[in-house]
Formats: C-alpha cells, structure tokens, sequence
C-alpha cells in the first residue's frame, strides 16, 4: 500500500462515470477484505433501506454482503494517521442502490472493534458505527457483538486470483459511492479506488448468525465469496441529495 495520490487519482479507467469534482477529503486503506454475499427477499430488504433511494438488482435479484475487512490509516486530507485511531477492524453489512446513474452501497450495519475509533468514524463520517469484539487471527475474523447478538467465527483459505470475473462479480464490487442516511436527508460519499484483485476463497468453517430486522443471515445462505488483499481509497466531502419522500420505484434496475 504505497501507491501515490497522484497515481491512484490517474488509475481510474475502470470507473463506471468521472471522477469527482473538487478535492478529495479522507484517505483510507481497506485490507484482508473477505466478502460473504447473499440473495435476500426484497421486501425483507427494502423495509431497512430508506424509501427515497433506489435497491438495485441484479436480474431481478436482491443482494446483501457482510464485509469484514482491516481499516488502516484512515484520515482526513493534510492530516496524519494516528494508528490507535486510524487503524481497526471493521465489518460492515451492505445493500445495493441505483440512484440517478450512480451504483453503490447502503450500510445496513457497521461495526468497529475500538471504541475510540468507533466513536471518531461515527462524528467524522455521520455513519452508524458501534463497538464491537472483532478479531482477526491467522486462520480467519471472529466477532461477537454483545449488544446485538450478531456472531461471526469463519477459517478461511485465499485460493486462486479471480483471472475472469462475473458480471454478478463486478456488480457485488464495483461500486463507488456511499449513501448515507441523515436526519435532514440522503447523502452521498463519492470513493475511488483501484479496480478489485479479487481472490476464490475455501471456507473451512464458518458460524455466523447476523439478524437485522426480519433479515436472517447465516452460513447456510452464503451464496458466493471473494477475498482481496486491499486497495487504498480516496473519498470526498459528502453531498445532499434532492429526493422526495414519496418512495422509490426499483422496478427499472435489471443490472
């Protein structure tokens, strides 16, 4: 994880639209990323995601991911990172949004395991983070949030590169932007980074019991995994959308 801004700014003709305008304002590095995805019942789904915005699907498909991953060197723009802050585990649960030409995620949950960390993601980013007892040993990541009930215990093999990705591969992670969910609207984070290195994985054993709501995932329902080593990722200031309350139409998302 070296690369300059400057070059991960010009790596970018994997981008599904331009760069964004302005300045960037946090650098961050996601690594040891393992991605559990799932086929979900939309209706499940759509009474987690806020009504203005968009579910997308893939051929009529509804899809959650759980990413556990290492959150590194996290900071603002001309600032330094400061490792008992800036460095921690992290696992998030995420959905899939369209909305005006724009695919990326919507955090349905994200943990974090130090509380200070938790507590400065949470007022620099406004997104939901909570403490959690996240652990990453040498055979896989461990957690178990207390508060919630939700527990992850998974040993796990990196086996060969991805040479040929899925179309289902690109669109579970190719996403670049963030919605986010505040009192006074949507937001969205615009991120960029390198195009995923993705990795087939040989899970050795996996416990896992996450319910959200009337969500129920476990480890019986994994549908596919990726591994990848990391990529370092550049995010800028999020931005207001203009959306009505009305409710979304996700009928038109094929793709």
């Amino acid at each position: 994880m070296s690369k300059k801004i400057k070059t991960i700014l010009q790596d970018n003709l994997h981008r599904p639209w331009p760069m964004p305008s302005g300045p960037w304002q946090f650098y961050q590095e996601w690594l040891d990323l393992l991605f559990l995805h799932f086929q979900v019942d939309y209706e499940l789904l759509r009474s987690l995601v806020p009504e203005e915005l968009s579910i997308d699907r893939y051929q009529g498909r509804s899809y959650v991911s759980l990413v556990a991953f290492e959150m590194k060197n996290i900071r603002p723009r001309n600032v330094p990172a400061l490792s008992p802050i800036s460095d921690f585990l992290e696992i998030n649960v995420r959905t899939y949004i369209s909305q005006n030409g724009k695919k990326g995620v919507y955090f349905i949950n994200i943990e974090a395991s130090k509380y200070l960390s938790t507590l400065v993601a949470k007022k620099l980013s406004d997104l939901p983070y909570e403490k959690s007892t996240i652990v990453r040993d040498a055979r896989g990541y461990k957690n178990y949030n207390s508060e919630k009930e939700f527990t992850l215990n998974s040993i796990f093999h990196i086996s060969e590169a991805i040479t040929f990705k899925s179309e289902l591969d690109i669109w579970l992670t190719e996403r670049y932007c963030l919605y986010l969910d505040k009192s006074d609207g949507i937001y969205c984070f615009e991120i960029h980074h390198a195009e995923w290195d993705l990795f087939a994985v040989q899970m050795e054993e996996c416990q896992l019991d996450y319910k959200i709501g009337r969500l129920n995932l476990n480890h019986e329902n994994i549908e596919s995994i990726h591994y990848a080593a990391g990529v370092q990722v550049l995010a800028w200031k999020a931005y207001q959308l203009s959306l009505d309350r009305r409710g979304s139409d996700d009928r038109s998302h094929q793709k």
